[in-house]
């Protein structure tokens, strides 16, 4: 009272208060933070570590088993999963969801030591892990360069010029290229020519390994003068190579390396990851953006900063943006601000038509500087303007005229019943200010559970609590200090009707609305037993009912970008994955509707958004990005896309996917078999592809292993090899030469450091119908024999080419997504597929897990619900303590299930998936319902000091219909604009069909049950 008293008798406050929320509101809505997407931490690293010639399973036994050992001894660690592969071994760790991104870096620190310790166990041969932690940032600009007859270092070198100038960009973080083949030295030596020459294997490496190396020489002390040593024999360029003296110390005829080999510089034949964009061969680049920057400004700094450069760019080469972040986050943020606007003019309009003009302005004028005020609070909590938070200021915004709209309602009725302006804004704030208090309180801990939640999803939506928090917090101190001085202004000038004393004072609820629901009031207050029995039934056929609406974790994004998944039988040469992806990408390219591809090959790409996941190392893998001129266009060309594979490409399974809202999975179905014996999980997986592959709309079935490859082993004999001279070392050196090529050295050229390869000449290079015309160099007889004097026999056996771990035991995961065309969600094809796969009869010491959407939303879920039970008892202990009355907290309680029937009602009349966003809109609109509850039971307590229990009931409810009539109505109008929003319309459909039959409810419900739990006698008592 005092609060609004003071504040309404000093016009300095007022004005103040006024241009502080308004003018600084502006301010922060020009300056404030704006993304895509809610910034949610990838609390995840790579260990990868390099063992070249082990076989998958000596990589997992020697090097990825006793990483995975040291790791998992750190407290930090959710989960470890591994990849071992031939020669490779790749570890993704995830941190518990309870460490935030402040904790991040002393967790990789501590990680970096413990691999480093563990690495000093590792077998000879083995790379020195390195430990990627930058795995989740995100480089929201993203383009490619390419360009007819350019080679992959000119690409690089224009590259490298551009990212020395975006780096400097204010708000830039990083600038990553990829898709550059690494350079190496290619010395190609006939064989014929060294076995004329007489060289020896052994004496090349040597001599090439310490050629071109930094050594130190030492200083000479001249007097008091140190001067460094530092003798030439280093060469200034590749072709000096070609004058390296090969020949033996007094060999009659001086050999050069030039007389025997063929010397050049060029590019790897076996990278890791190549690009395309376009049809031609690119390389791409990433920008990062810096933390907490407006995307969109410095986005436009991007393309200035490129704009200027324009000049250097060489002639032919194309620089083409696959994905702009600010763009895309600038066609977002003037998305919702229309849905913003839209719900905005749809709640005022309603202010205006059903309360009047001056009533109507009071309250948006409340509501105006209530958004400004919570942008203002926003930008000093560093709250960026992002799907999520502009989402809950539409949620907010019919929510923040609640108190606004009892404010005015209250001195309405004071008016009219001949009390002066101050005298009904007194009487009004008295009655109401605590129990709005209470009631926004209970409104803003329904999403707490969202605030409190650790895991990935909650950290993902919390701006949603955080924006509700601050917007229905400033509307209840705004609804006793400026609403009053707006209503004063409005009201205290304005004349009402003269009232003759002879006659009763007009009655404010006198009005056909309210003489019909007192009407039914009444009715239902006389057939109790039959009304709640009635809503008995509703409810159990709501609940029942539920059963059939659809379930999704998280919708498609309505970003017109899809990808194309390639994966090709597991030995294919990653030149052949590129060969068949470059085929694939140009028909893609030529389908109407497409604006623009990128091809990766041999790994995923760069993190352009935060919600894509990027695929390891697979030679045999290859992704295609697409991206369309419109989001109707993907159904159809996906549809064409996978048929075309499918008839075109048998051998490969290719399969579209679009790019989910929020944290996403490989797959959306996965079913983990788990235990020791490869051939037993192969097996399981087997069993469960087929009943997932029974189902048509099932899609890219597949399991993580892969399928067996061939390995050919030459079966070396010791005691042949013994007697001339040859070891297991030389007959893979020698293998190697023959068929690929073999890393002697290091050539050192600036700042970059290329590998010698030795290798024979394309004529001379052999292929599997001639393994035994491999030549190898016996030390006994100083000559090259034959490969088969050594090795008895060459034998074919199969082996695992990949092993999954996941918390060190060997996991096979087995993976299905709903097809495209199907509309299906993974929940629907789960539901069919999984009672199956359950069935499967597992061997003792093996188990079966669920992965994918099943997973993600249960954890999502359980983030959500370990909080839950403590928000609830709160505010349920809040609704006791306001009435200090159980029962009365009870009658209010037992209407927030009644929900359900609208819920259920929407969904189904709909057809939209009930997702994670709709588990939030339910715990909302509890708070909502609960909130209605308590204004309305409130004034009941006040009319049953002065009336009967069923006079004040009735009387108590009509007085309270205006209000929550029209909060509802304003909620549920304010909220259609998000049905067309596919990340929203979930949440949407909850709040707008459940508030709207649950207010309804409340009406003529709460009323009943609460005449139900008291009695007249004591009511009777207590009026008299």
């Amino acid at each position: 009272m005092k609060l609004t008293e003071n504040f309404i008798n000093n016009g300095t406050r007022i004005w103040l208060s006024i241009l502080l929320l308004g003018l600084g509101g502006v301010i922060a809505f020009l300056n404030i933070g704006r993304l895509e997407d809610p910034a949610f931490t990838i609390k995840t690293a790579v260990v990868v570590t390099r063992y070249d010639g082990a076989s998958a399973q000596q990589v997992e036994e020697e090097v990825t088993l006793p990483l995975e050992n040291a790791i998992q001894q750190l407290p930090y660690i959710d989960n470890i999963s591994s990849i071992s592969s031939v020669g490779l071994s790749q570890i993704t760790i995830n941190i518990k969801a309870q460490y935030g991104p402040d904790d991040l870096p002393q967790i990789w620190d501590v990680l970096r030591r413990r691999i480093g310790d563990a690495a000093r166990q590792l077998p000879p041969g083995a790379s020195p892990p390195f430990v990627n932690d930058d795995f989740g940032d995100v480089y929201g600009y993203f383009f490619s360069l390419y360009g007819d007859g350019y080679s992959n270092q000119e690409l690089r070198n224009f590259a490298e010029v551009l990212r020395r100038e975006l780096v400097v960009v204010p708000g830039v973080g990083k600038v990553a290229i990829v898709g550059v083949l690494p350079e190496e030295v290619q010395i190609e030596i006939s064989r014929a020519q060294m076995t004329a020459a007489n060289i020896v294997p052994q004496r090349l490496y040597d001599l090439l390994s310490r050629q071109n190396v930094v050594s130190n020489a030492g200083e000479l002390l001249v007097g008091s003068e140190s001067i460094r040593l530092h003798p030439t024999g280093e060469f200034d360029n590749v072709q000096e190579l070609g004058n390296l003296l090969i020949s033996e110390p007094g060999s009659p005829r001086s050999v050069y390396l030039r007389d025997i080999a063929t010397i050049s510089q060029g590019v790897t034949h076996s990278p890791n990851n190549i690009y395309r964009a376009n049809t031609q061969a690119a390389l791409s680049v990433g920008v990062s953006f810096a933390p907490s920057v407006n995307v969109i400004v410095v986005g436009n700094a991007i393309k200035a900063r490129l704009a200027q450069l324009e000049a250097e760019r060489p002639a032919g080469m194309a620089l083409n943006v696959f994905y702009d972040q600010s763009h895309e986050v600038e066609g977002a943020v003037n998305g919702f601000i229309m849905n913003f606007l839209m719900a905005l003019a749809i709640v005022i309009g309603t202010l205006l038509i059903f309360m009047g003009v001056r009533s109507g302005l009071v309250i948006a004028a409340s509501l105006a500087l209530n958004v400004l005020g919570t942008l203002l609070i926003m930008k000093l909590l560093n709250i960026e303007l992002q799907r999520v938070s502009l989402g809950a200021l539409v949620i907010a915004l019919s929510m923040l005229v609640d108190n606004a709209i009892v404010i005015v309602e209250g001195v309405l009725v004071g008016r009219q019943r001949g009390a002066t302006a101050m005298d009904a804004i007194n009487r009004v704030v008295k009655q109401t200010m605590f129990p709005l208090l209470g009631a926004t309180i209970i409104a803003v801990l329904a999403f707490a559970p969202i605030g409190l939640s650790n895991d990935s999803t909650g950290e993902y939506c919390k701006s949603l609590f955080q924006v509700l928090l601050i917007s229905l917090m400033l509307s209840w101190f705004t609804a006793l200090t400026l609403t009053p001085a707006f209503t004063k202004w409005a009201f205290e000038k304005q004349k009402m009707a003269p009232q003759n004393p002879d006659e009763p004072v007009k009655n404010p609820y006198d009005g056909w609305l309210f003489r019909v629901y007192r009407s039914l009031l009444g009715k239902l207050l006389n057939q109790r037993t039959l009304t709640l029995t009635l809503l008995a039934g509703l409810l159990v056929a709501a609940v029942v009912g539920f059963g059939s609406v659809r379930q999704s974790f998280f919708p498609p994004s309505n970003t017109p970008i899809f990808f194309v998944d390639l994966w090709l039988p597991y030995s294919t040469d990653i030149a052949y994955t590129e060969k068949v992806a470059a085929e694939i990408e140009k028909h893609i390219s030529e389908q109407p509707g497409v604006d623009n591809t990128m091809v990766t090959v041999g790994q995923g790409a760069l993190r352009f958004m935060l919600t894509y996941n990027a695929q390891r190392q697979y030679a045999n893998y290859a992704q295609i990005l697409v991206r369309t001129d419109a989001l109707n266009q993907i159904p159809s060309l996906i549809r064409d896309i996978e048929a075309y594979v499918r008839d075109n490409y048998p051998a490969v399974k290719g399969q579209a996917k679009r790019i989910m809202f929020g944290p996403s999975n490989n797959s959306s179905i996965e079913a983990r078999f788990i235990g020791n014996d490869p051939k037993i999980l192969r097996s399981l997986a087997a069993t469960a592809e087929r009943i997932a592959s029974a189902d048509p709309d099932s899609d890219g079935v597949m399991h993580d292993w892969q399928e067996s490859s061939k390995v050919i082993r030459p079966q070396f004999s010791d005691y042949l090899g013994r007697e001339l001279g040859v070891d297991k070392r030389e007959i893979d050196n020698a293998l190697r030469m023959s068929f690929g090529g073999i890393n002697v050295g290091l050539y050192r050229d600036g700042t970059r450091l290329m590998p010698i390869v030795l290798r024979t000449p394309d004529a001379e290079r052999l292929n599997a119908d001639r393994l035994n015309d491999v030549m190898i160099w016996s030390q006994a007889r100083q000559a090259f024999i034959p490969i088969d004097n050594v090795v008895n026999r060459f034998t074919t056996e199969w082996e695992d080419p990949l092993i999954m771990r996941r918390d060190r035991t060997r996991t096979l995961t087995v993976q299905a997504d709903p097809a495209s065309q199907s509309g299906e969600t993974s929940a629907e094809l789960l539901g069919r597929i999984k009672p199956a796969i359950d069935d499967i009869a597992l061997p003792h010491g093996y188990r079966l897990e669920w992965g994918g959407d099943y997973e993600s939303t249960k954890e999502a879920q359980a983030g959500l619900f370990t909080s839950l039970p403590i928000a609830f008892i709160v505010m349920f202990i809040i609704t006791v303590l306001m009435f200090s009355s159980v029962k009365h907290a009870i009658a209010i309680w037992l209407t927030v299930p009644l929900a359900l029937i609208g819920v259920t009602v929407g969904f189904l009349l709909t057809g939209i998936p009930f997702g994670f966003m709709a588990l939030i809109g339910l715990l909302s609109l509890s708070g909502m319902l609960i909130r209605n509850g308590i204004v309305l039971v409130e004034e009941i307590g006040l009319q049953r000091e002065q009336k009967a229990m069923r006079d004040a009931i009735i009387d108590a409810s009509t007085s309270r219909l205006r209000p929550i009539l029209l909060t509802a109505f304003t909620t549920v109008l304010g909220l259609a604009p998000l049905l067309s929003d596919a990340f929203f319309q979930s949440m949407a459909v909850v709040i707008m069909f459940g508030l709207g039959f649950a207010t309804v409810l409340t009406l003529l419900v709460l009323p009943v049950i609460y005449s139900c739990m008291n009695r007249d006698e004591k009511i009777a008592s207590v009026a008299s």
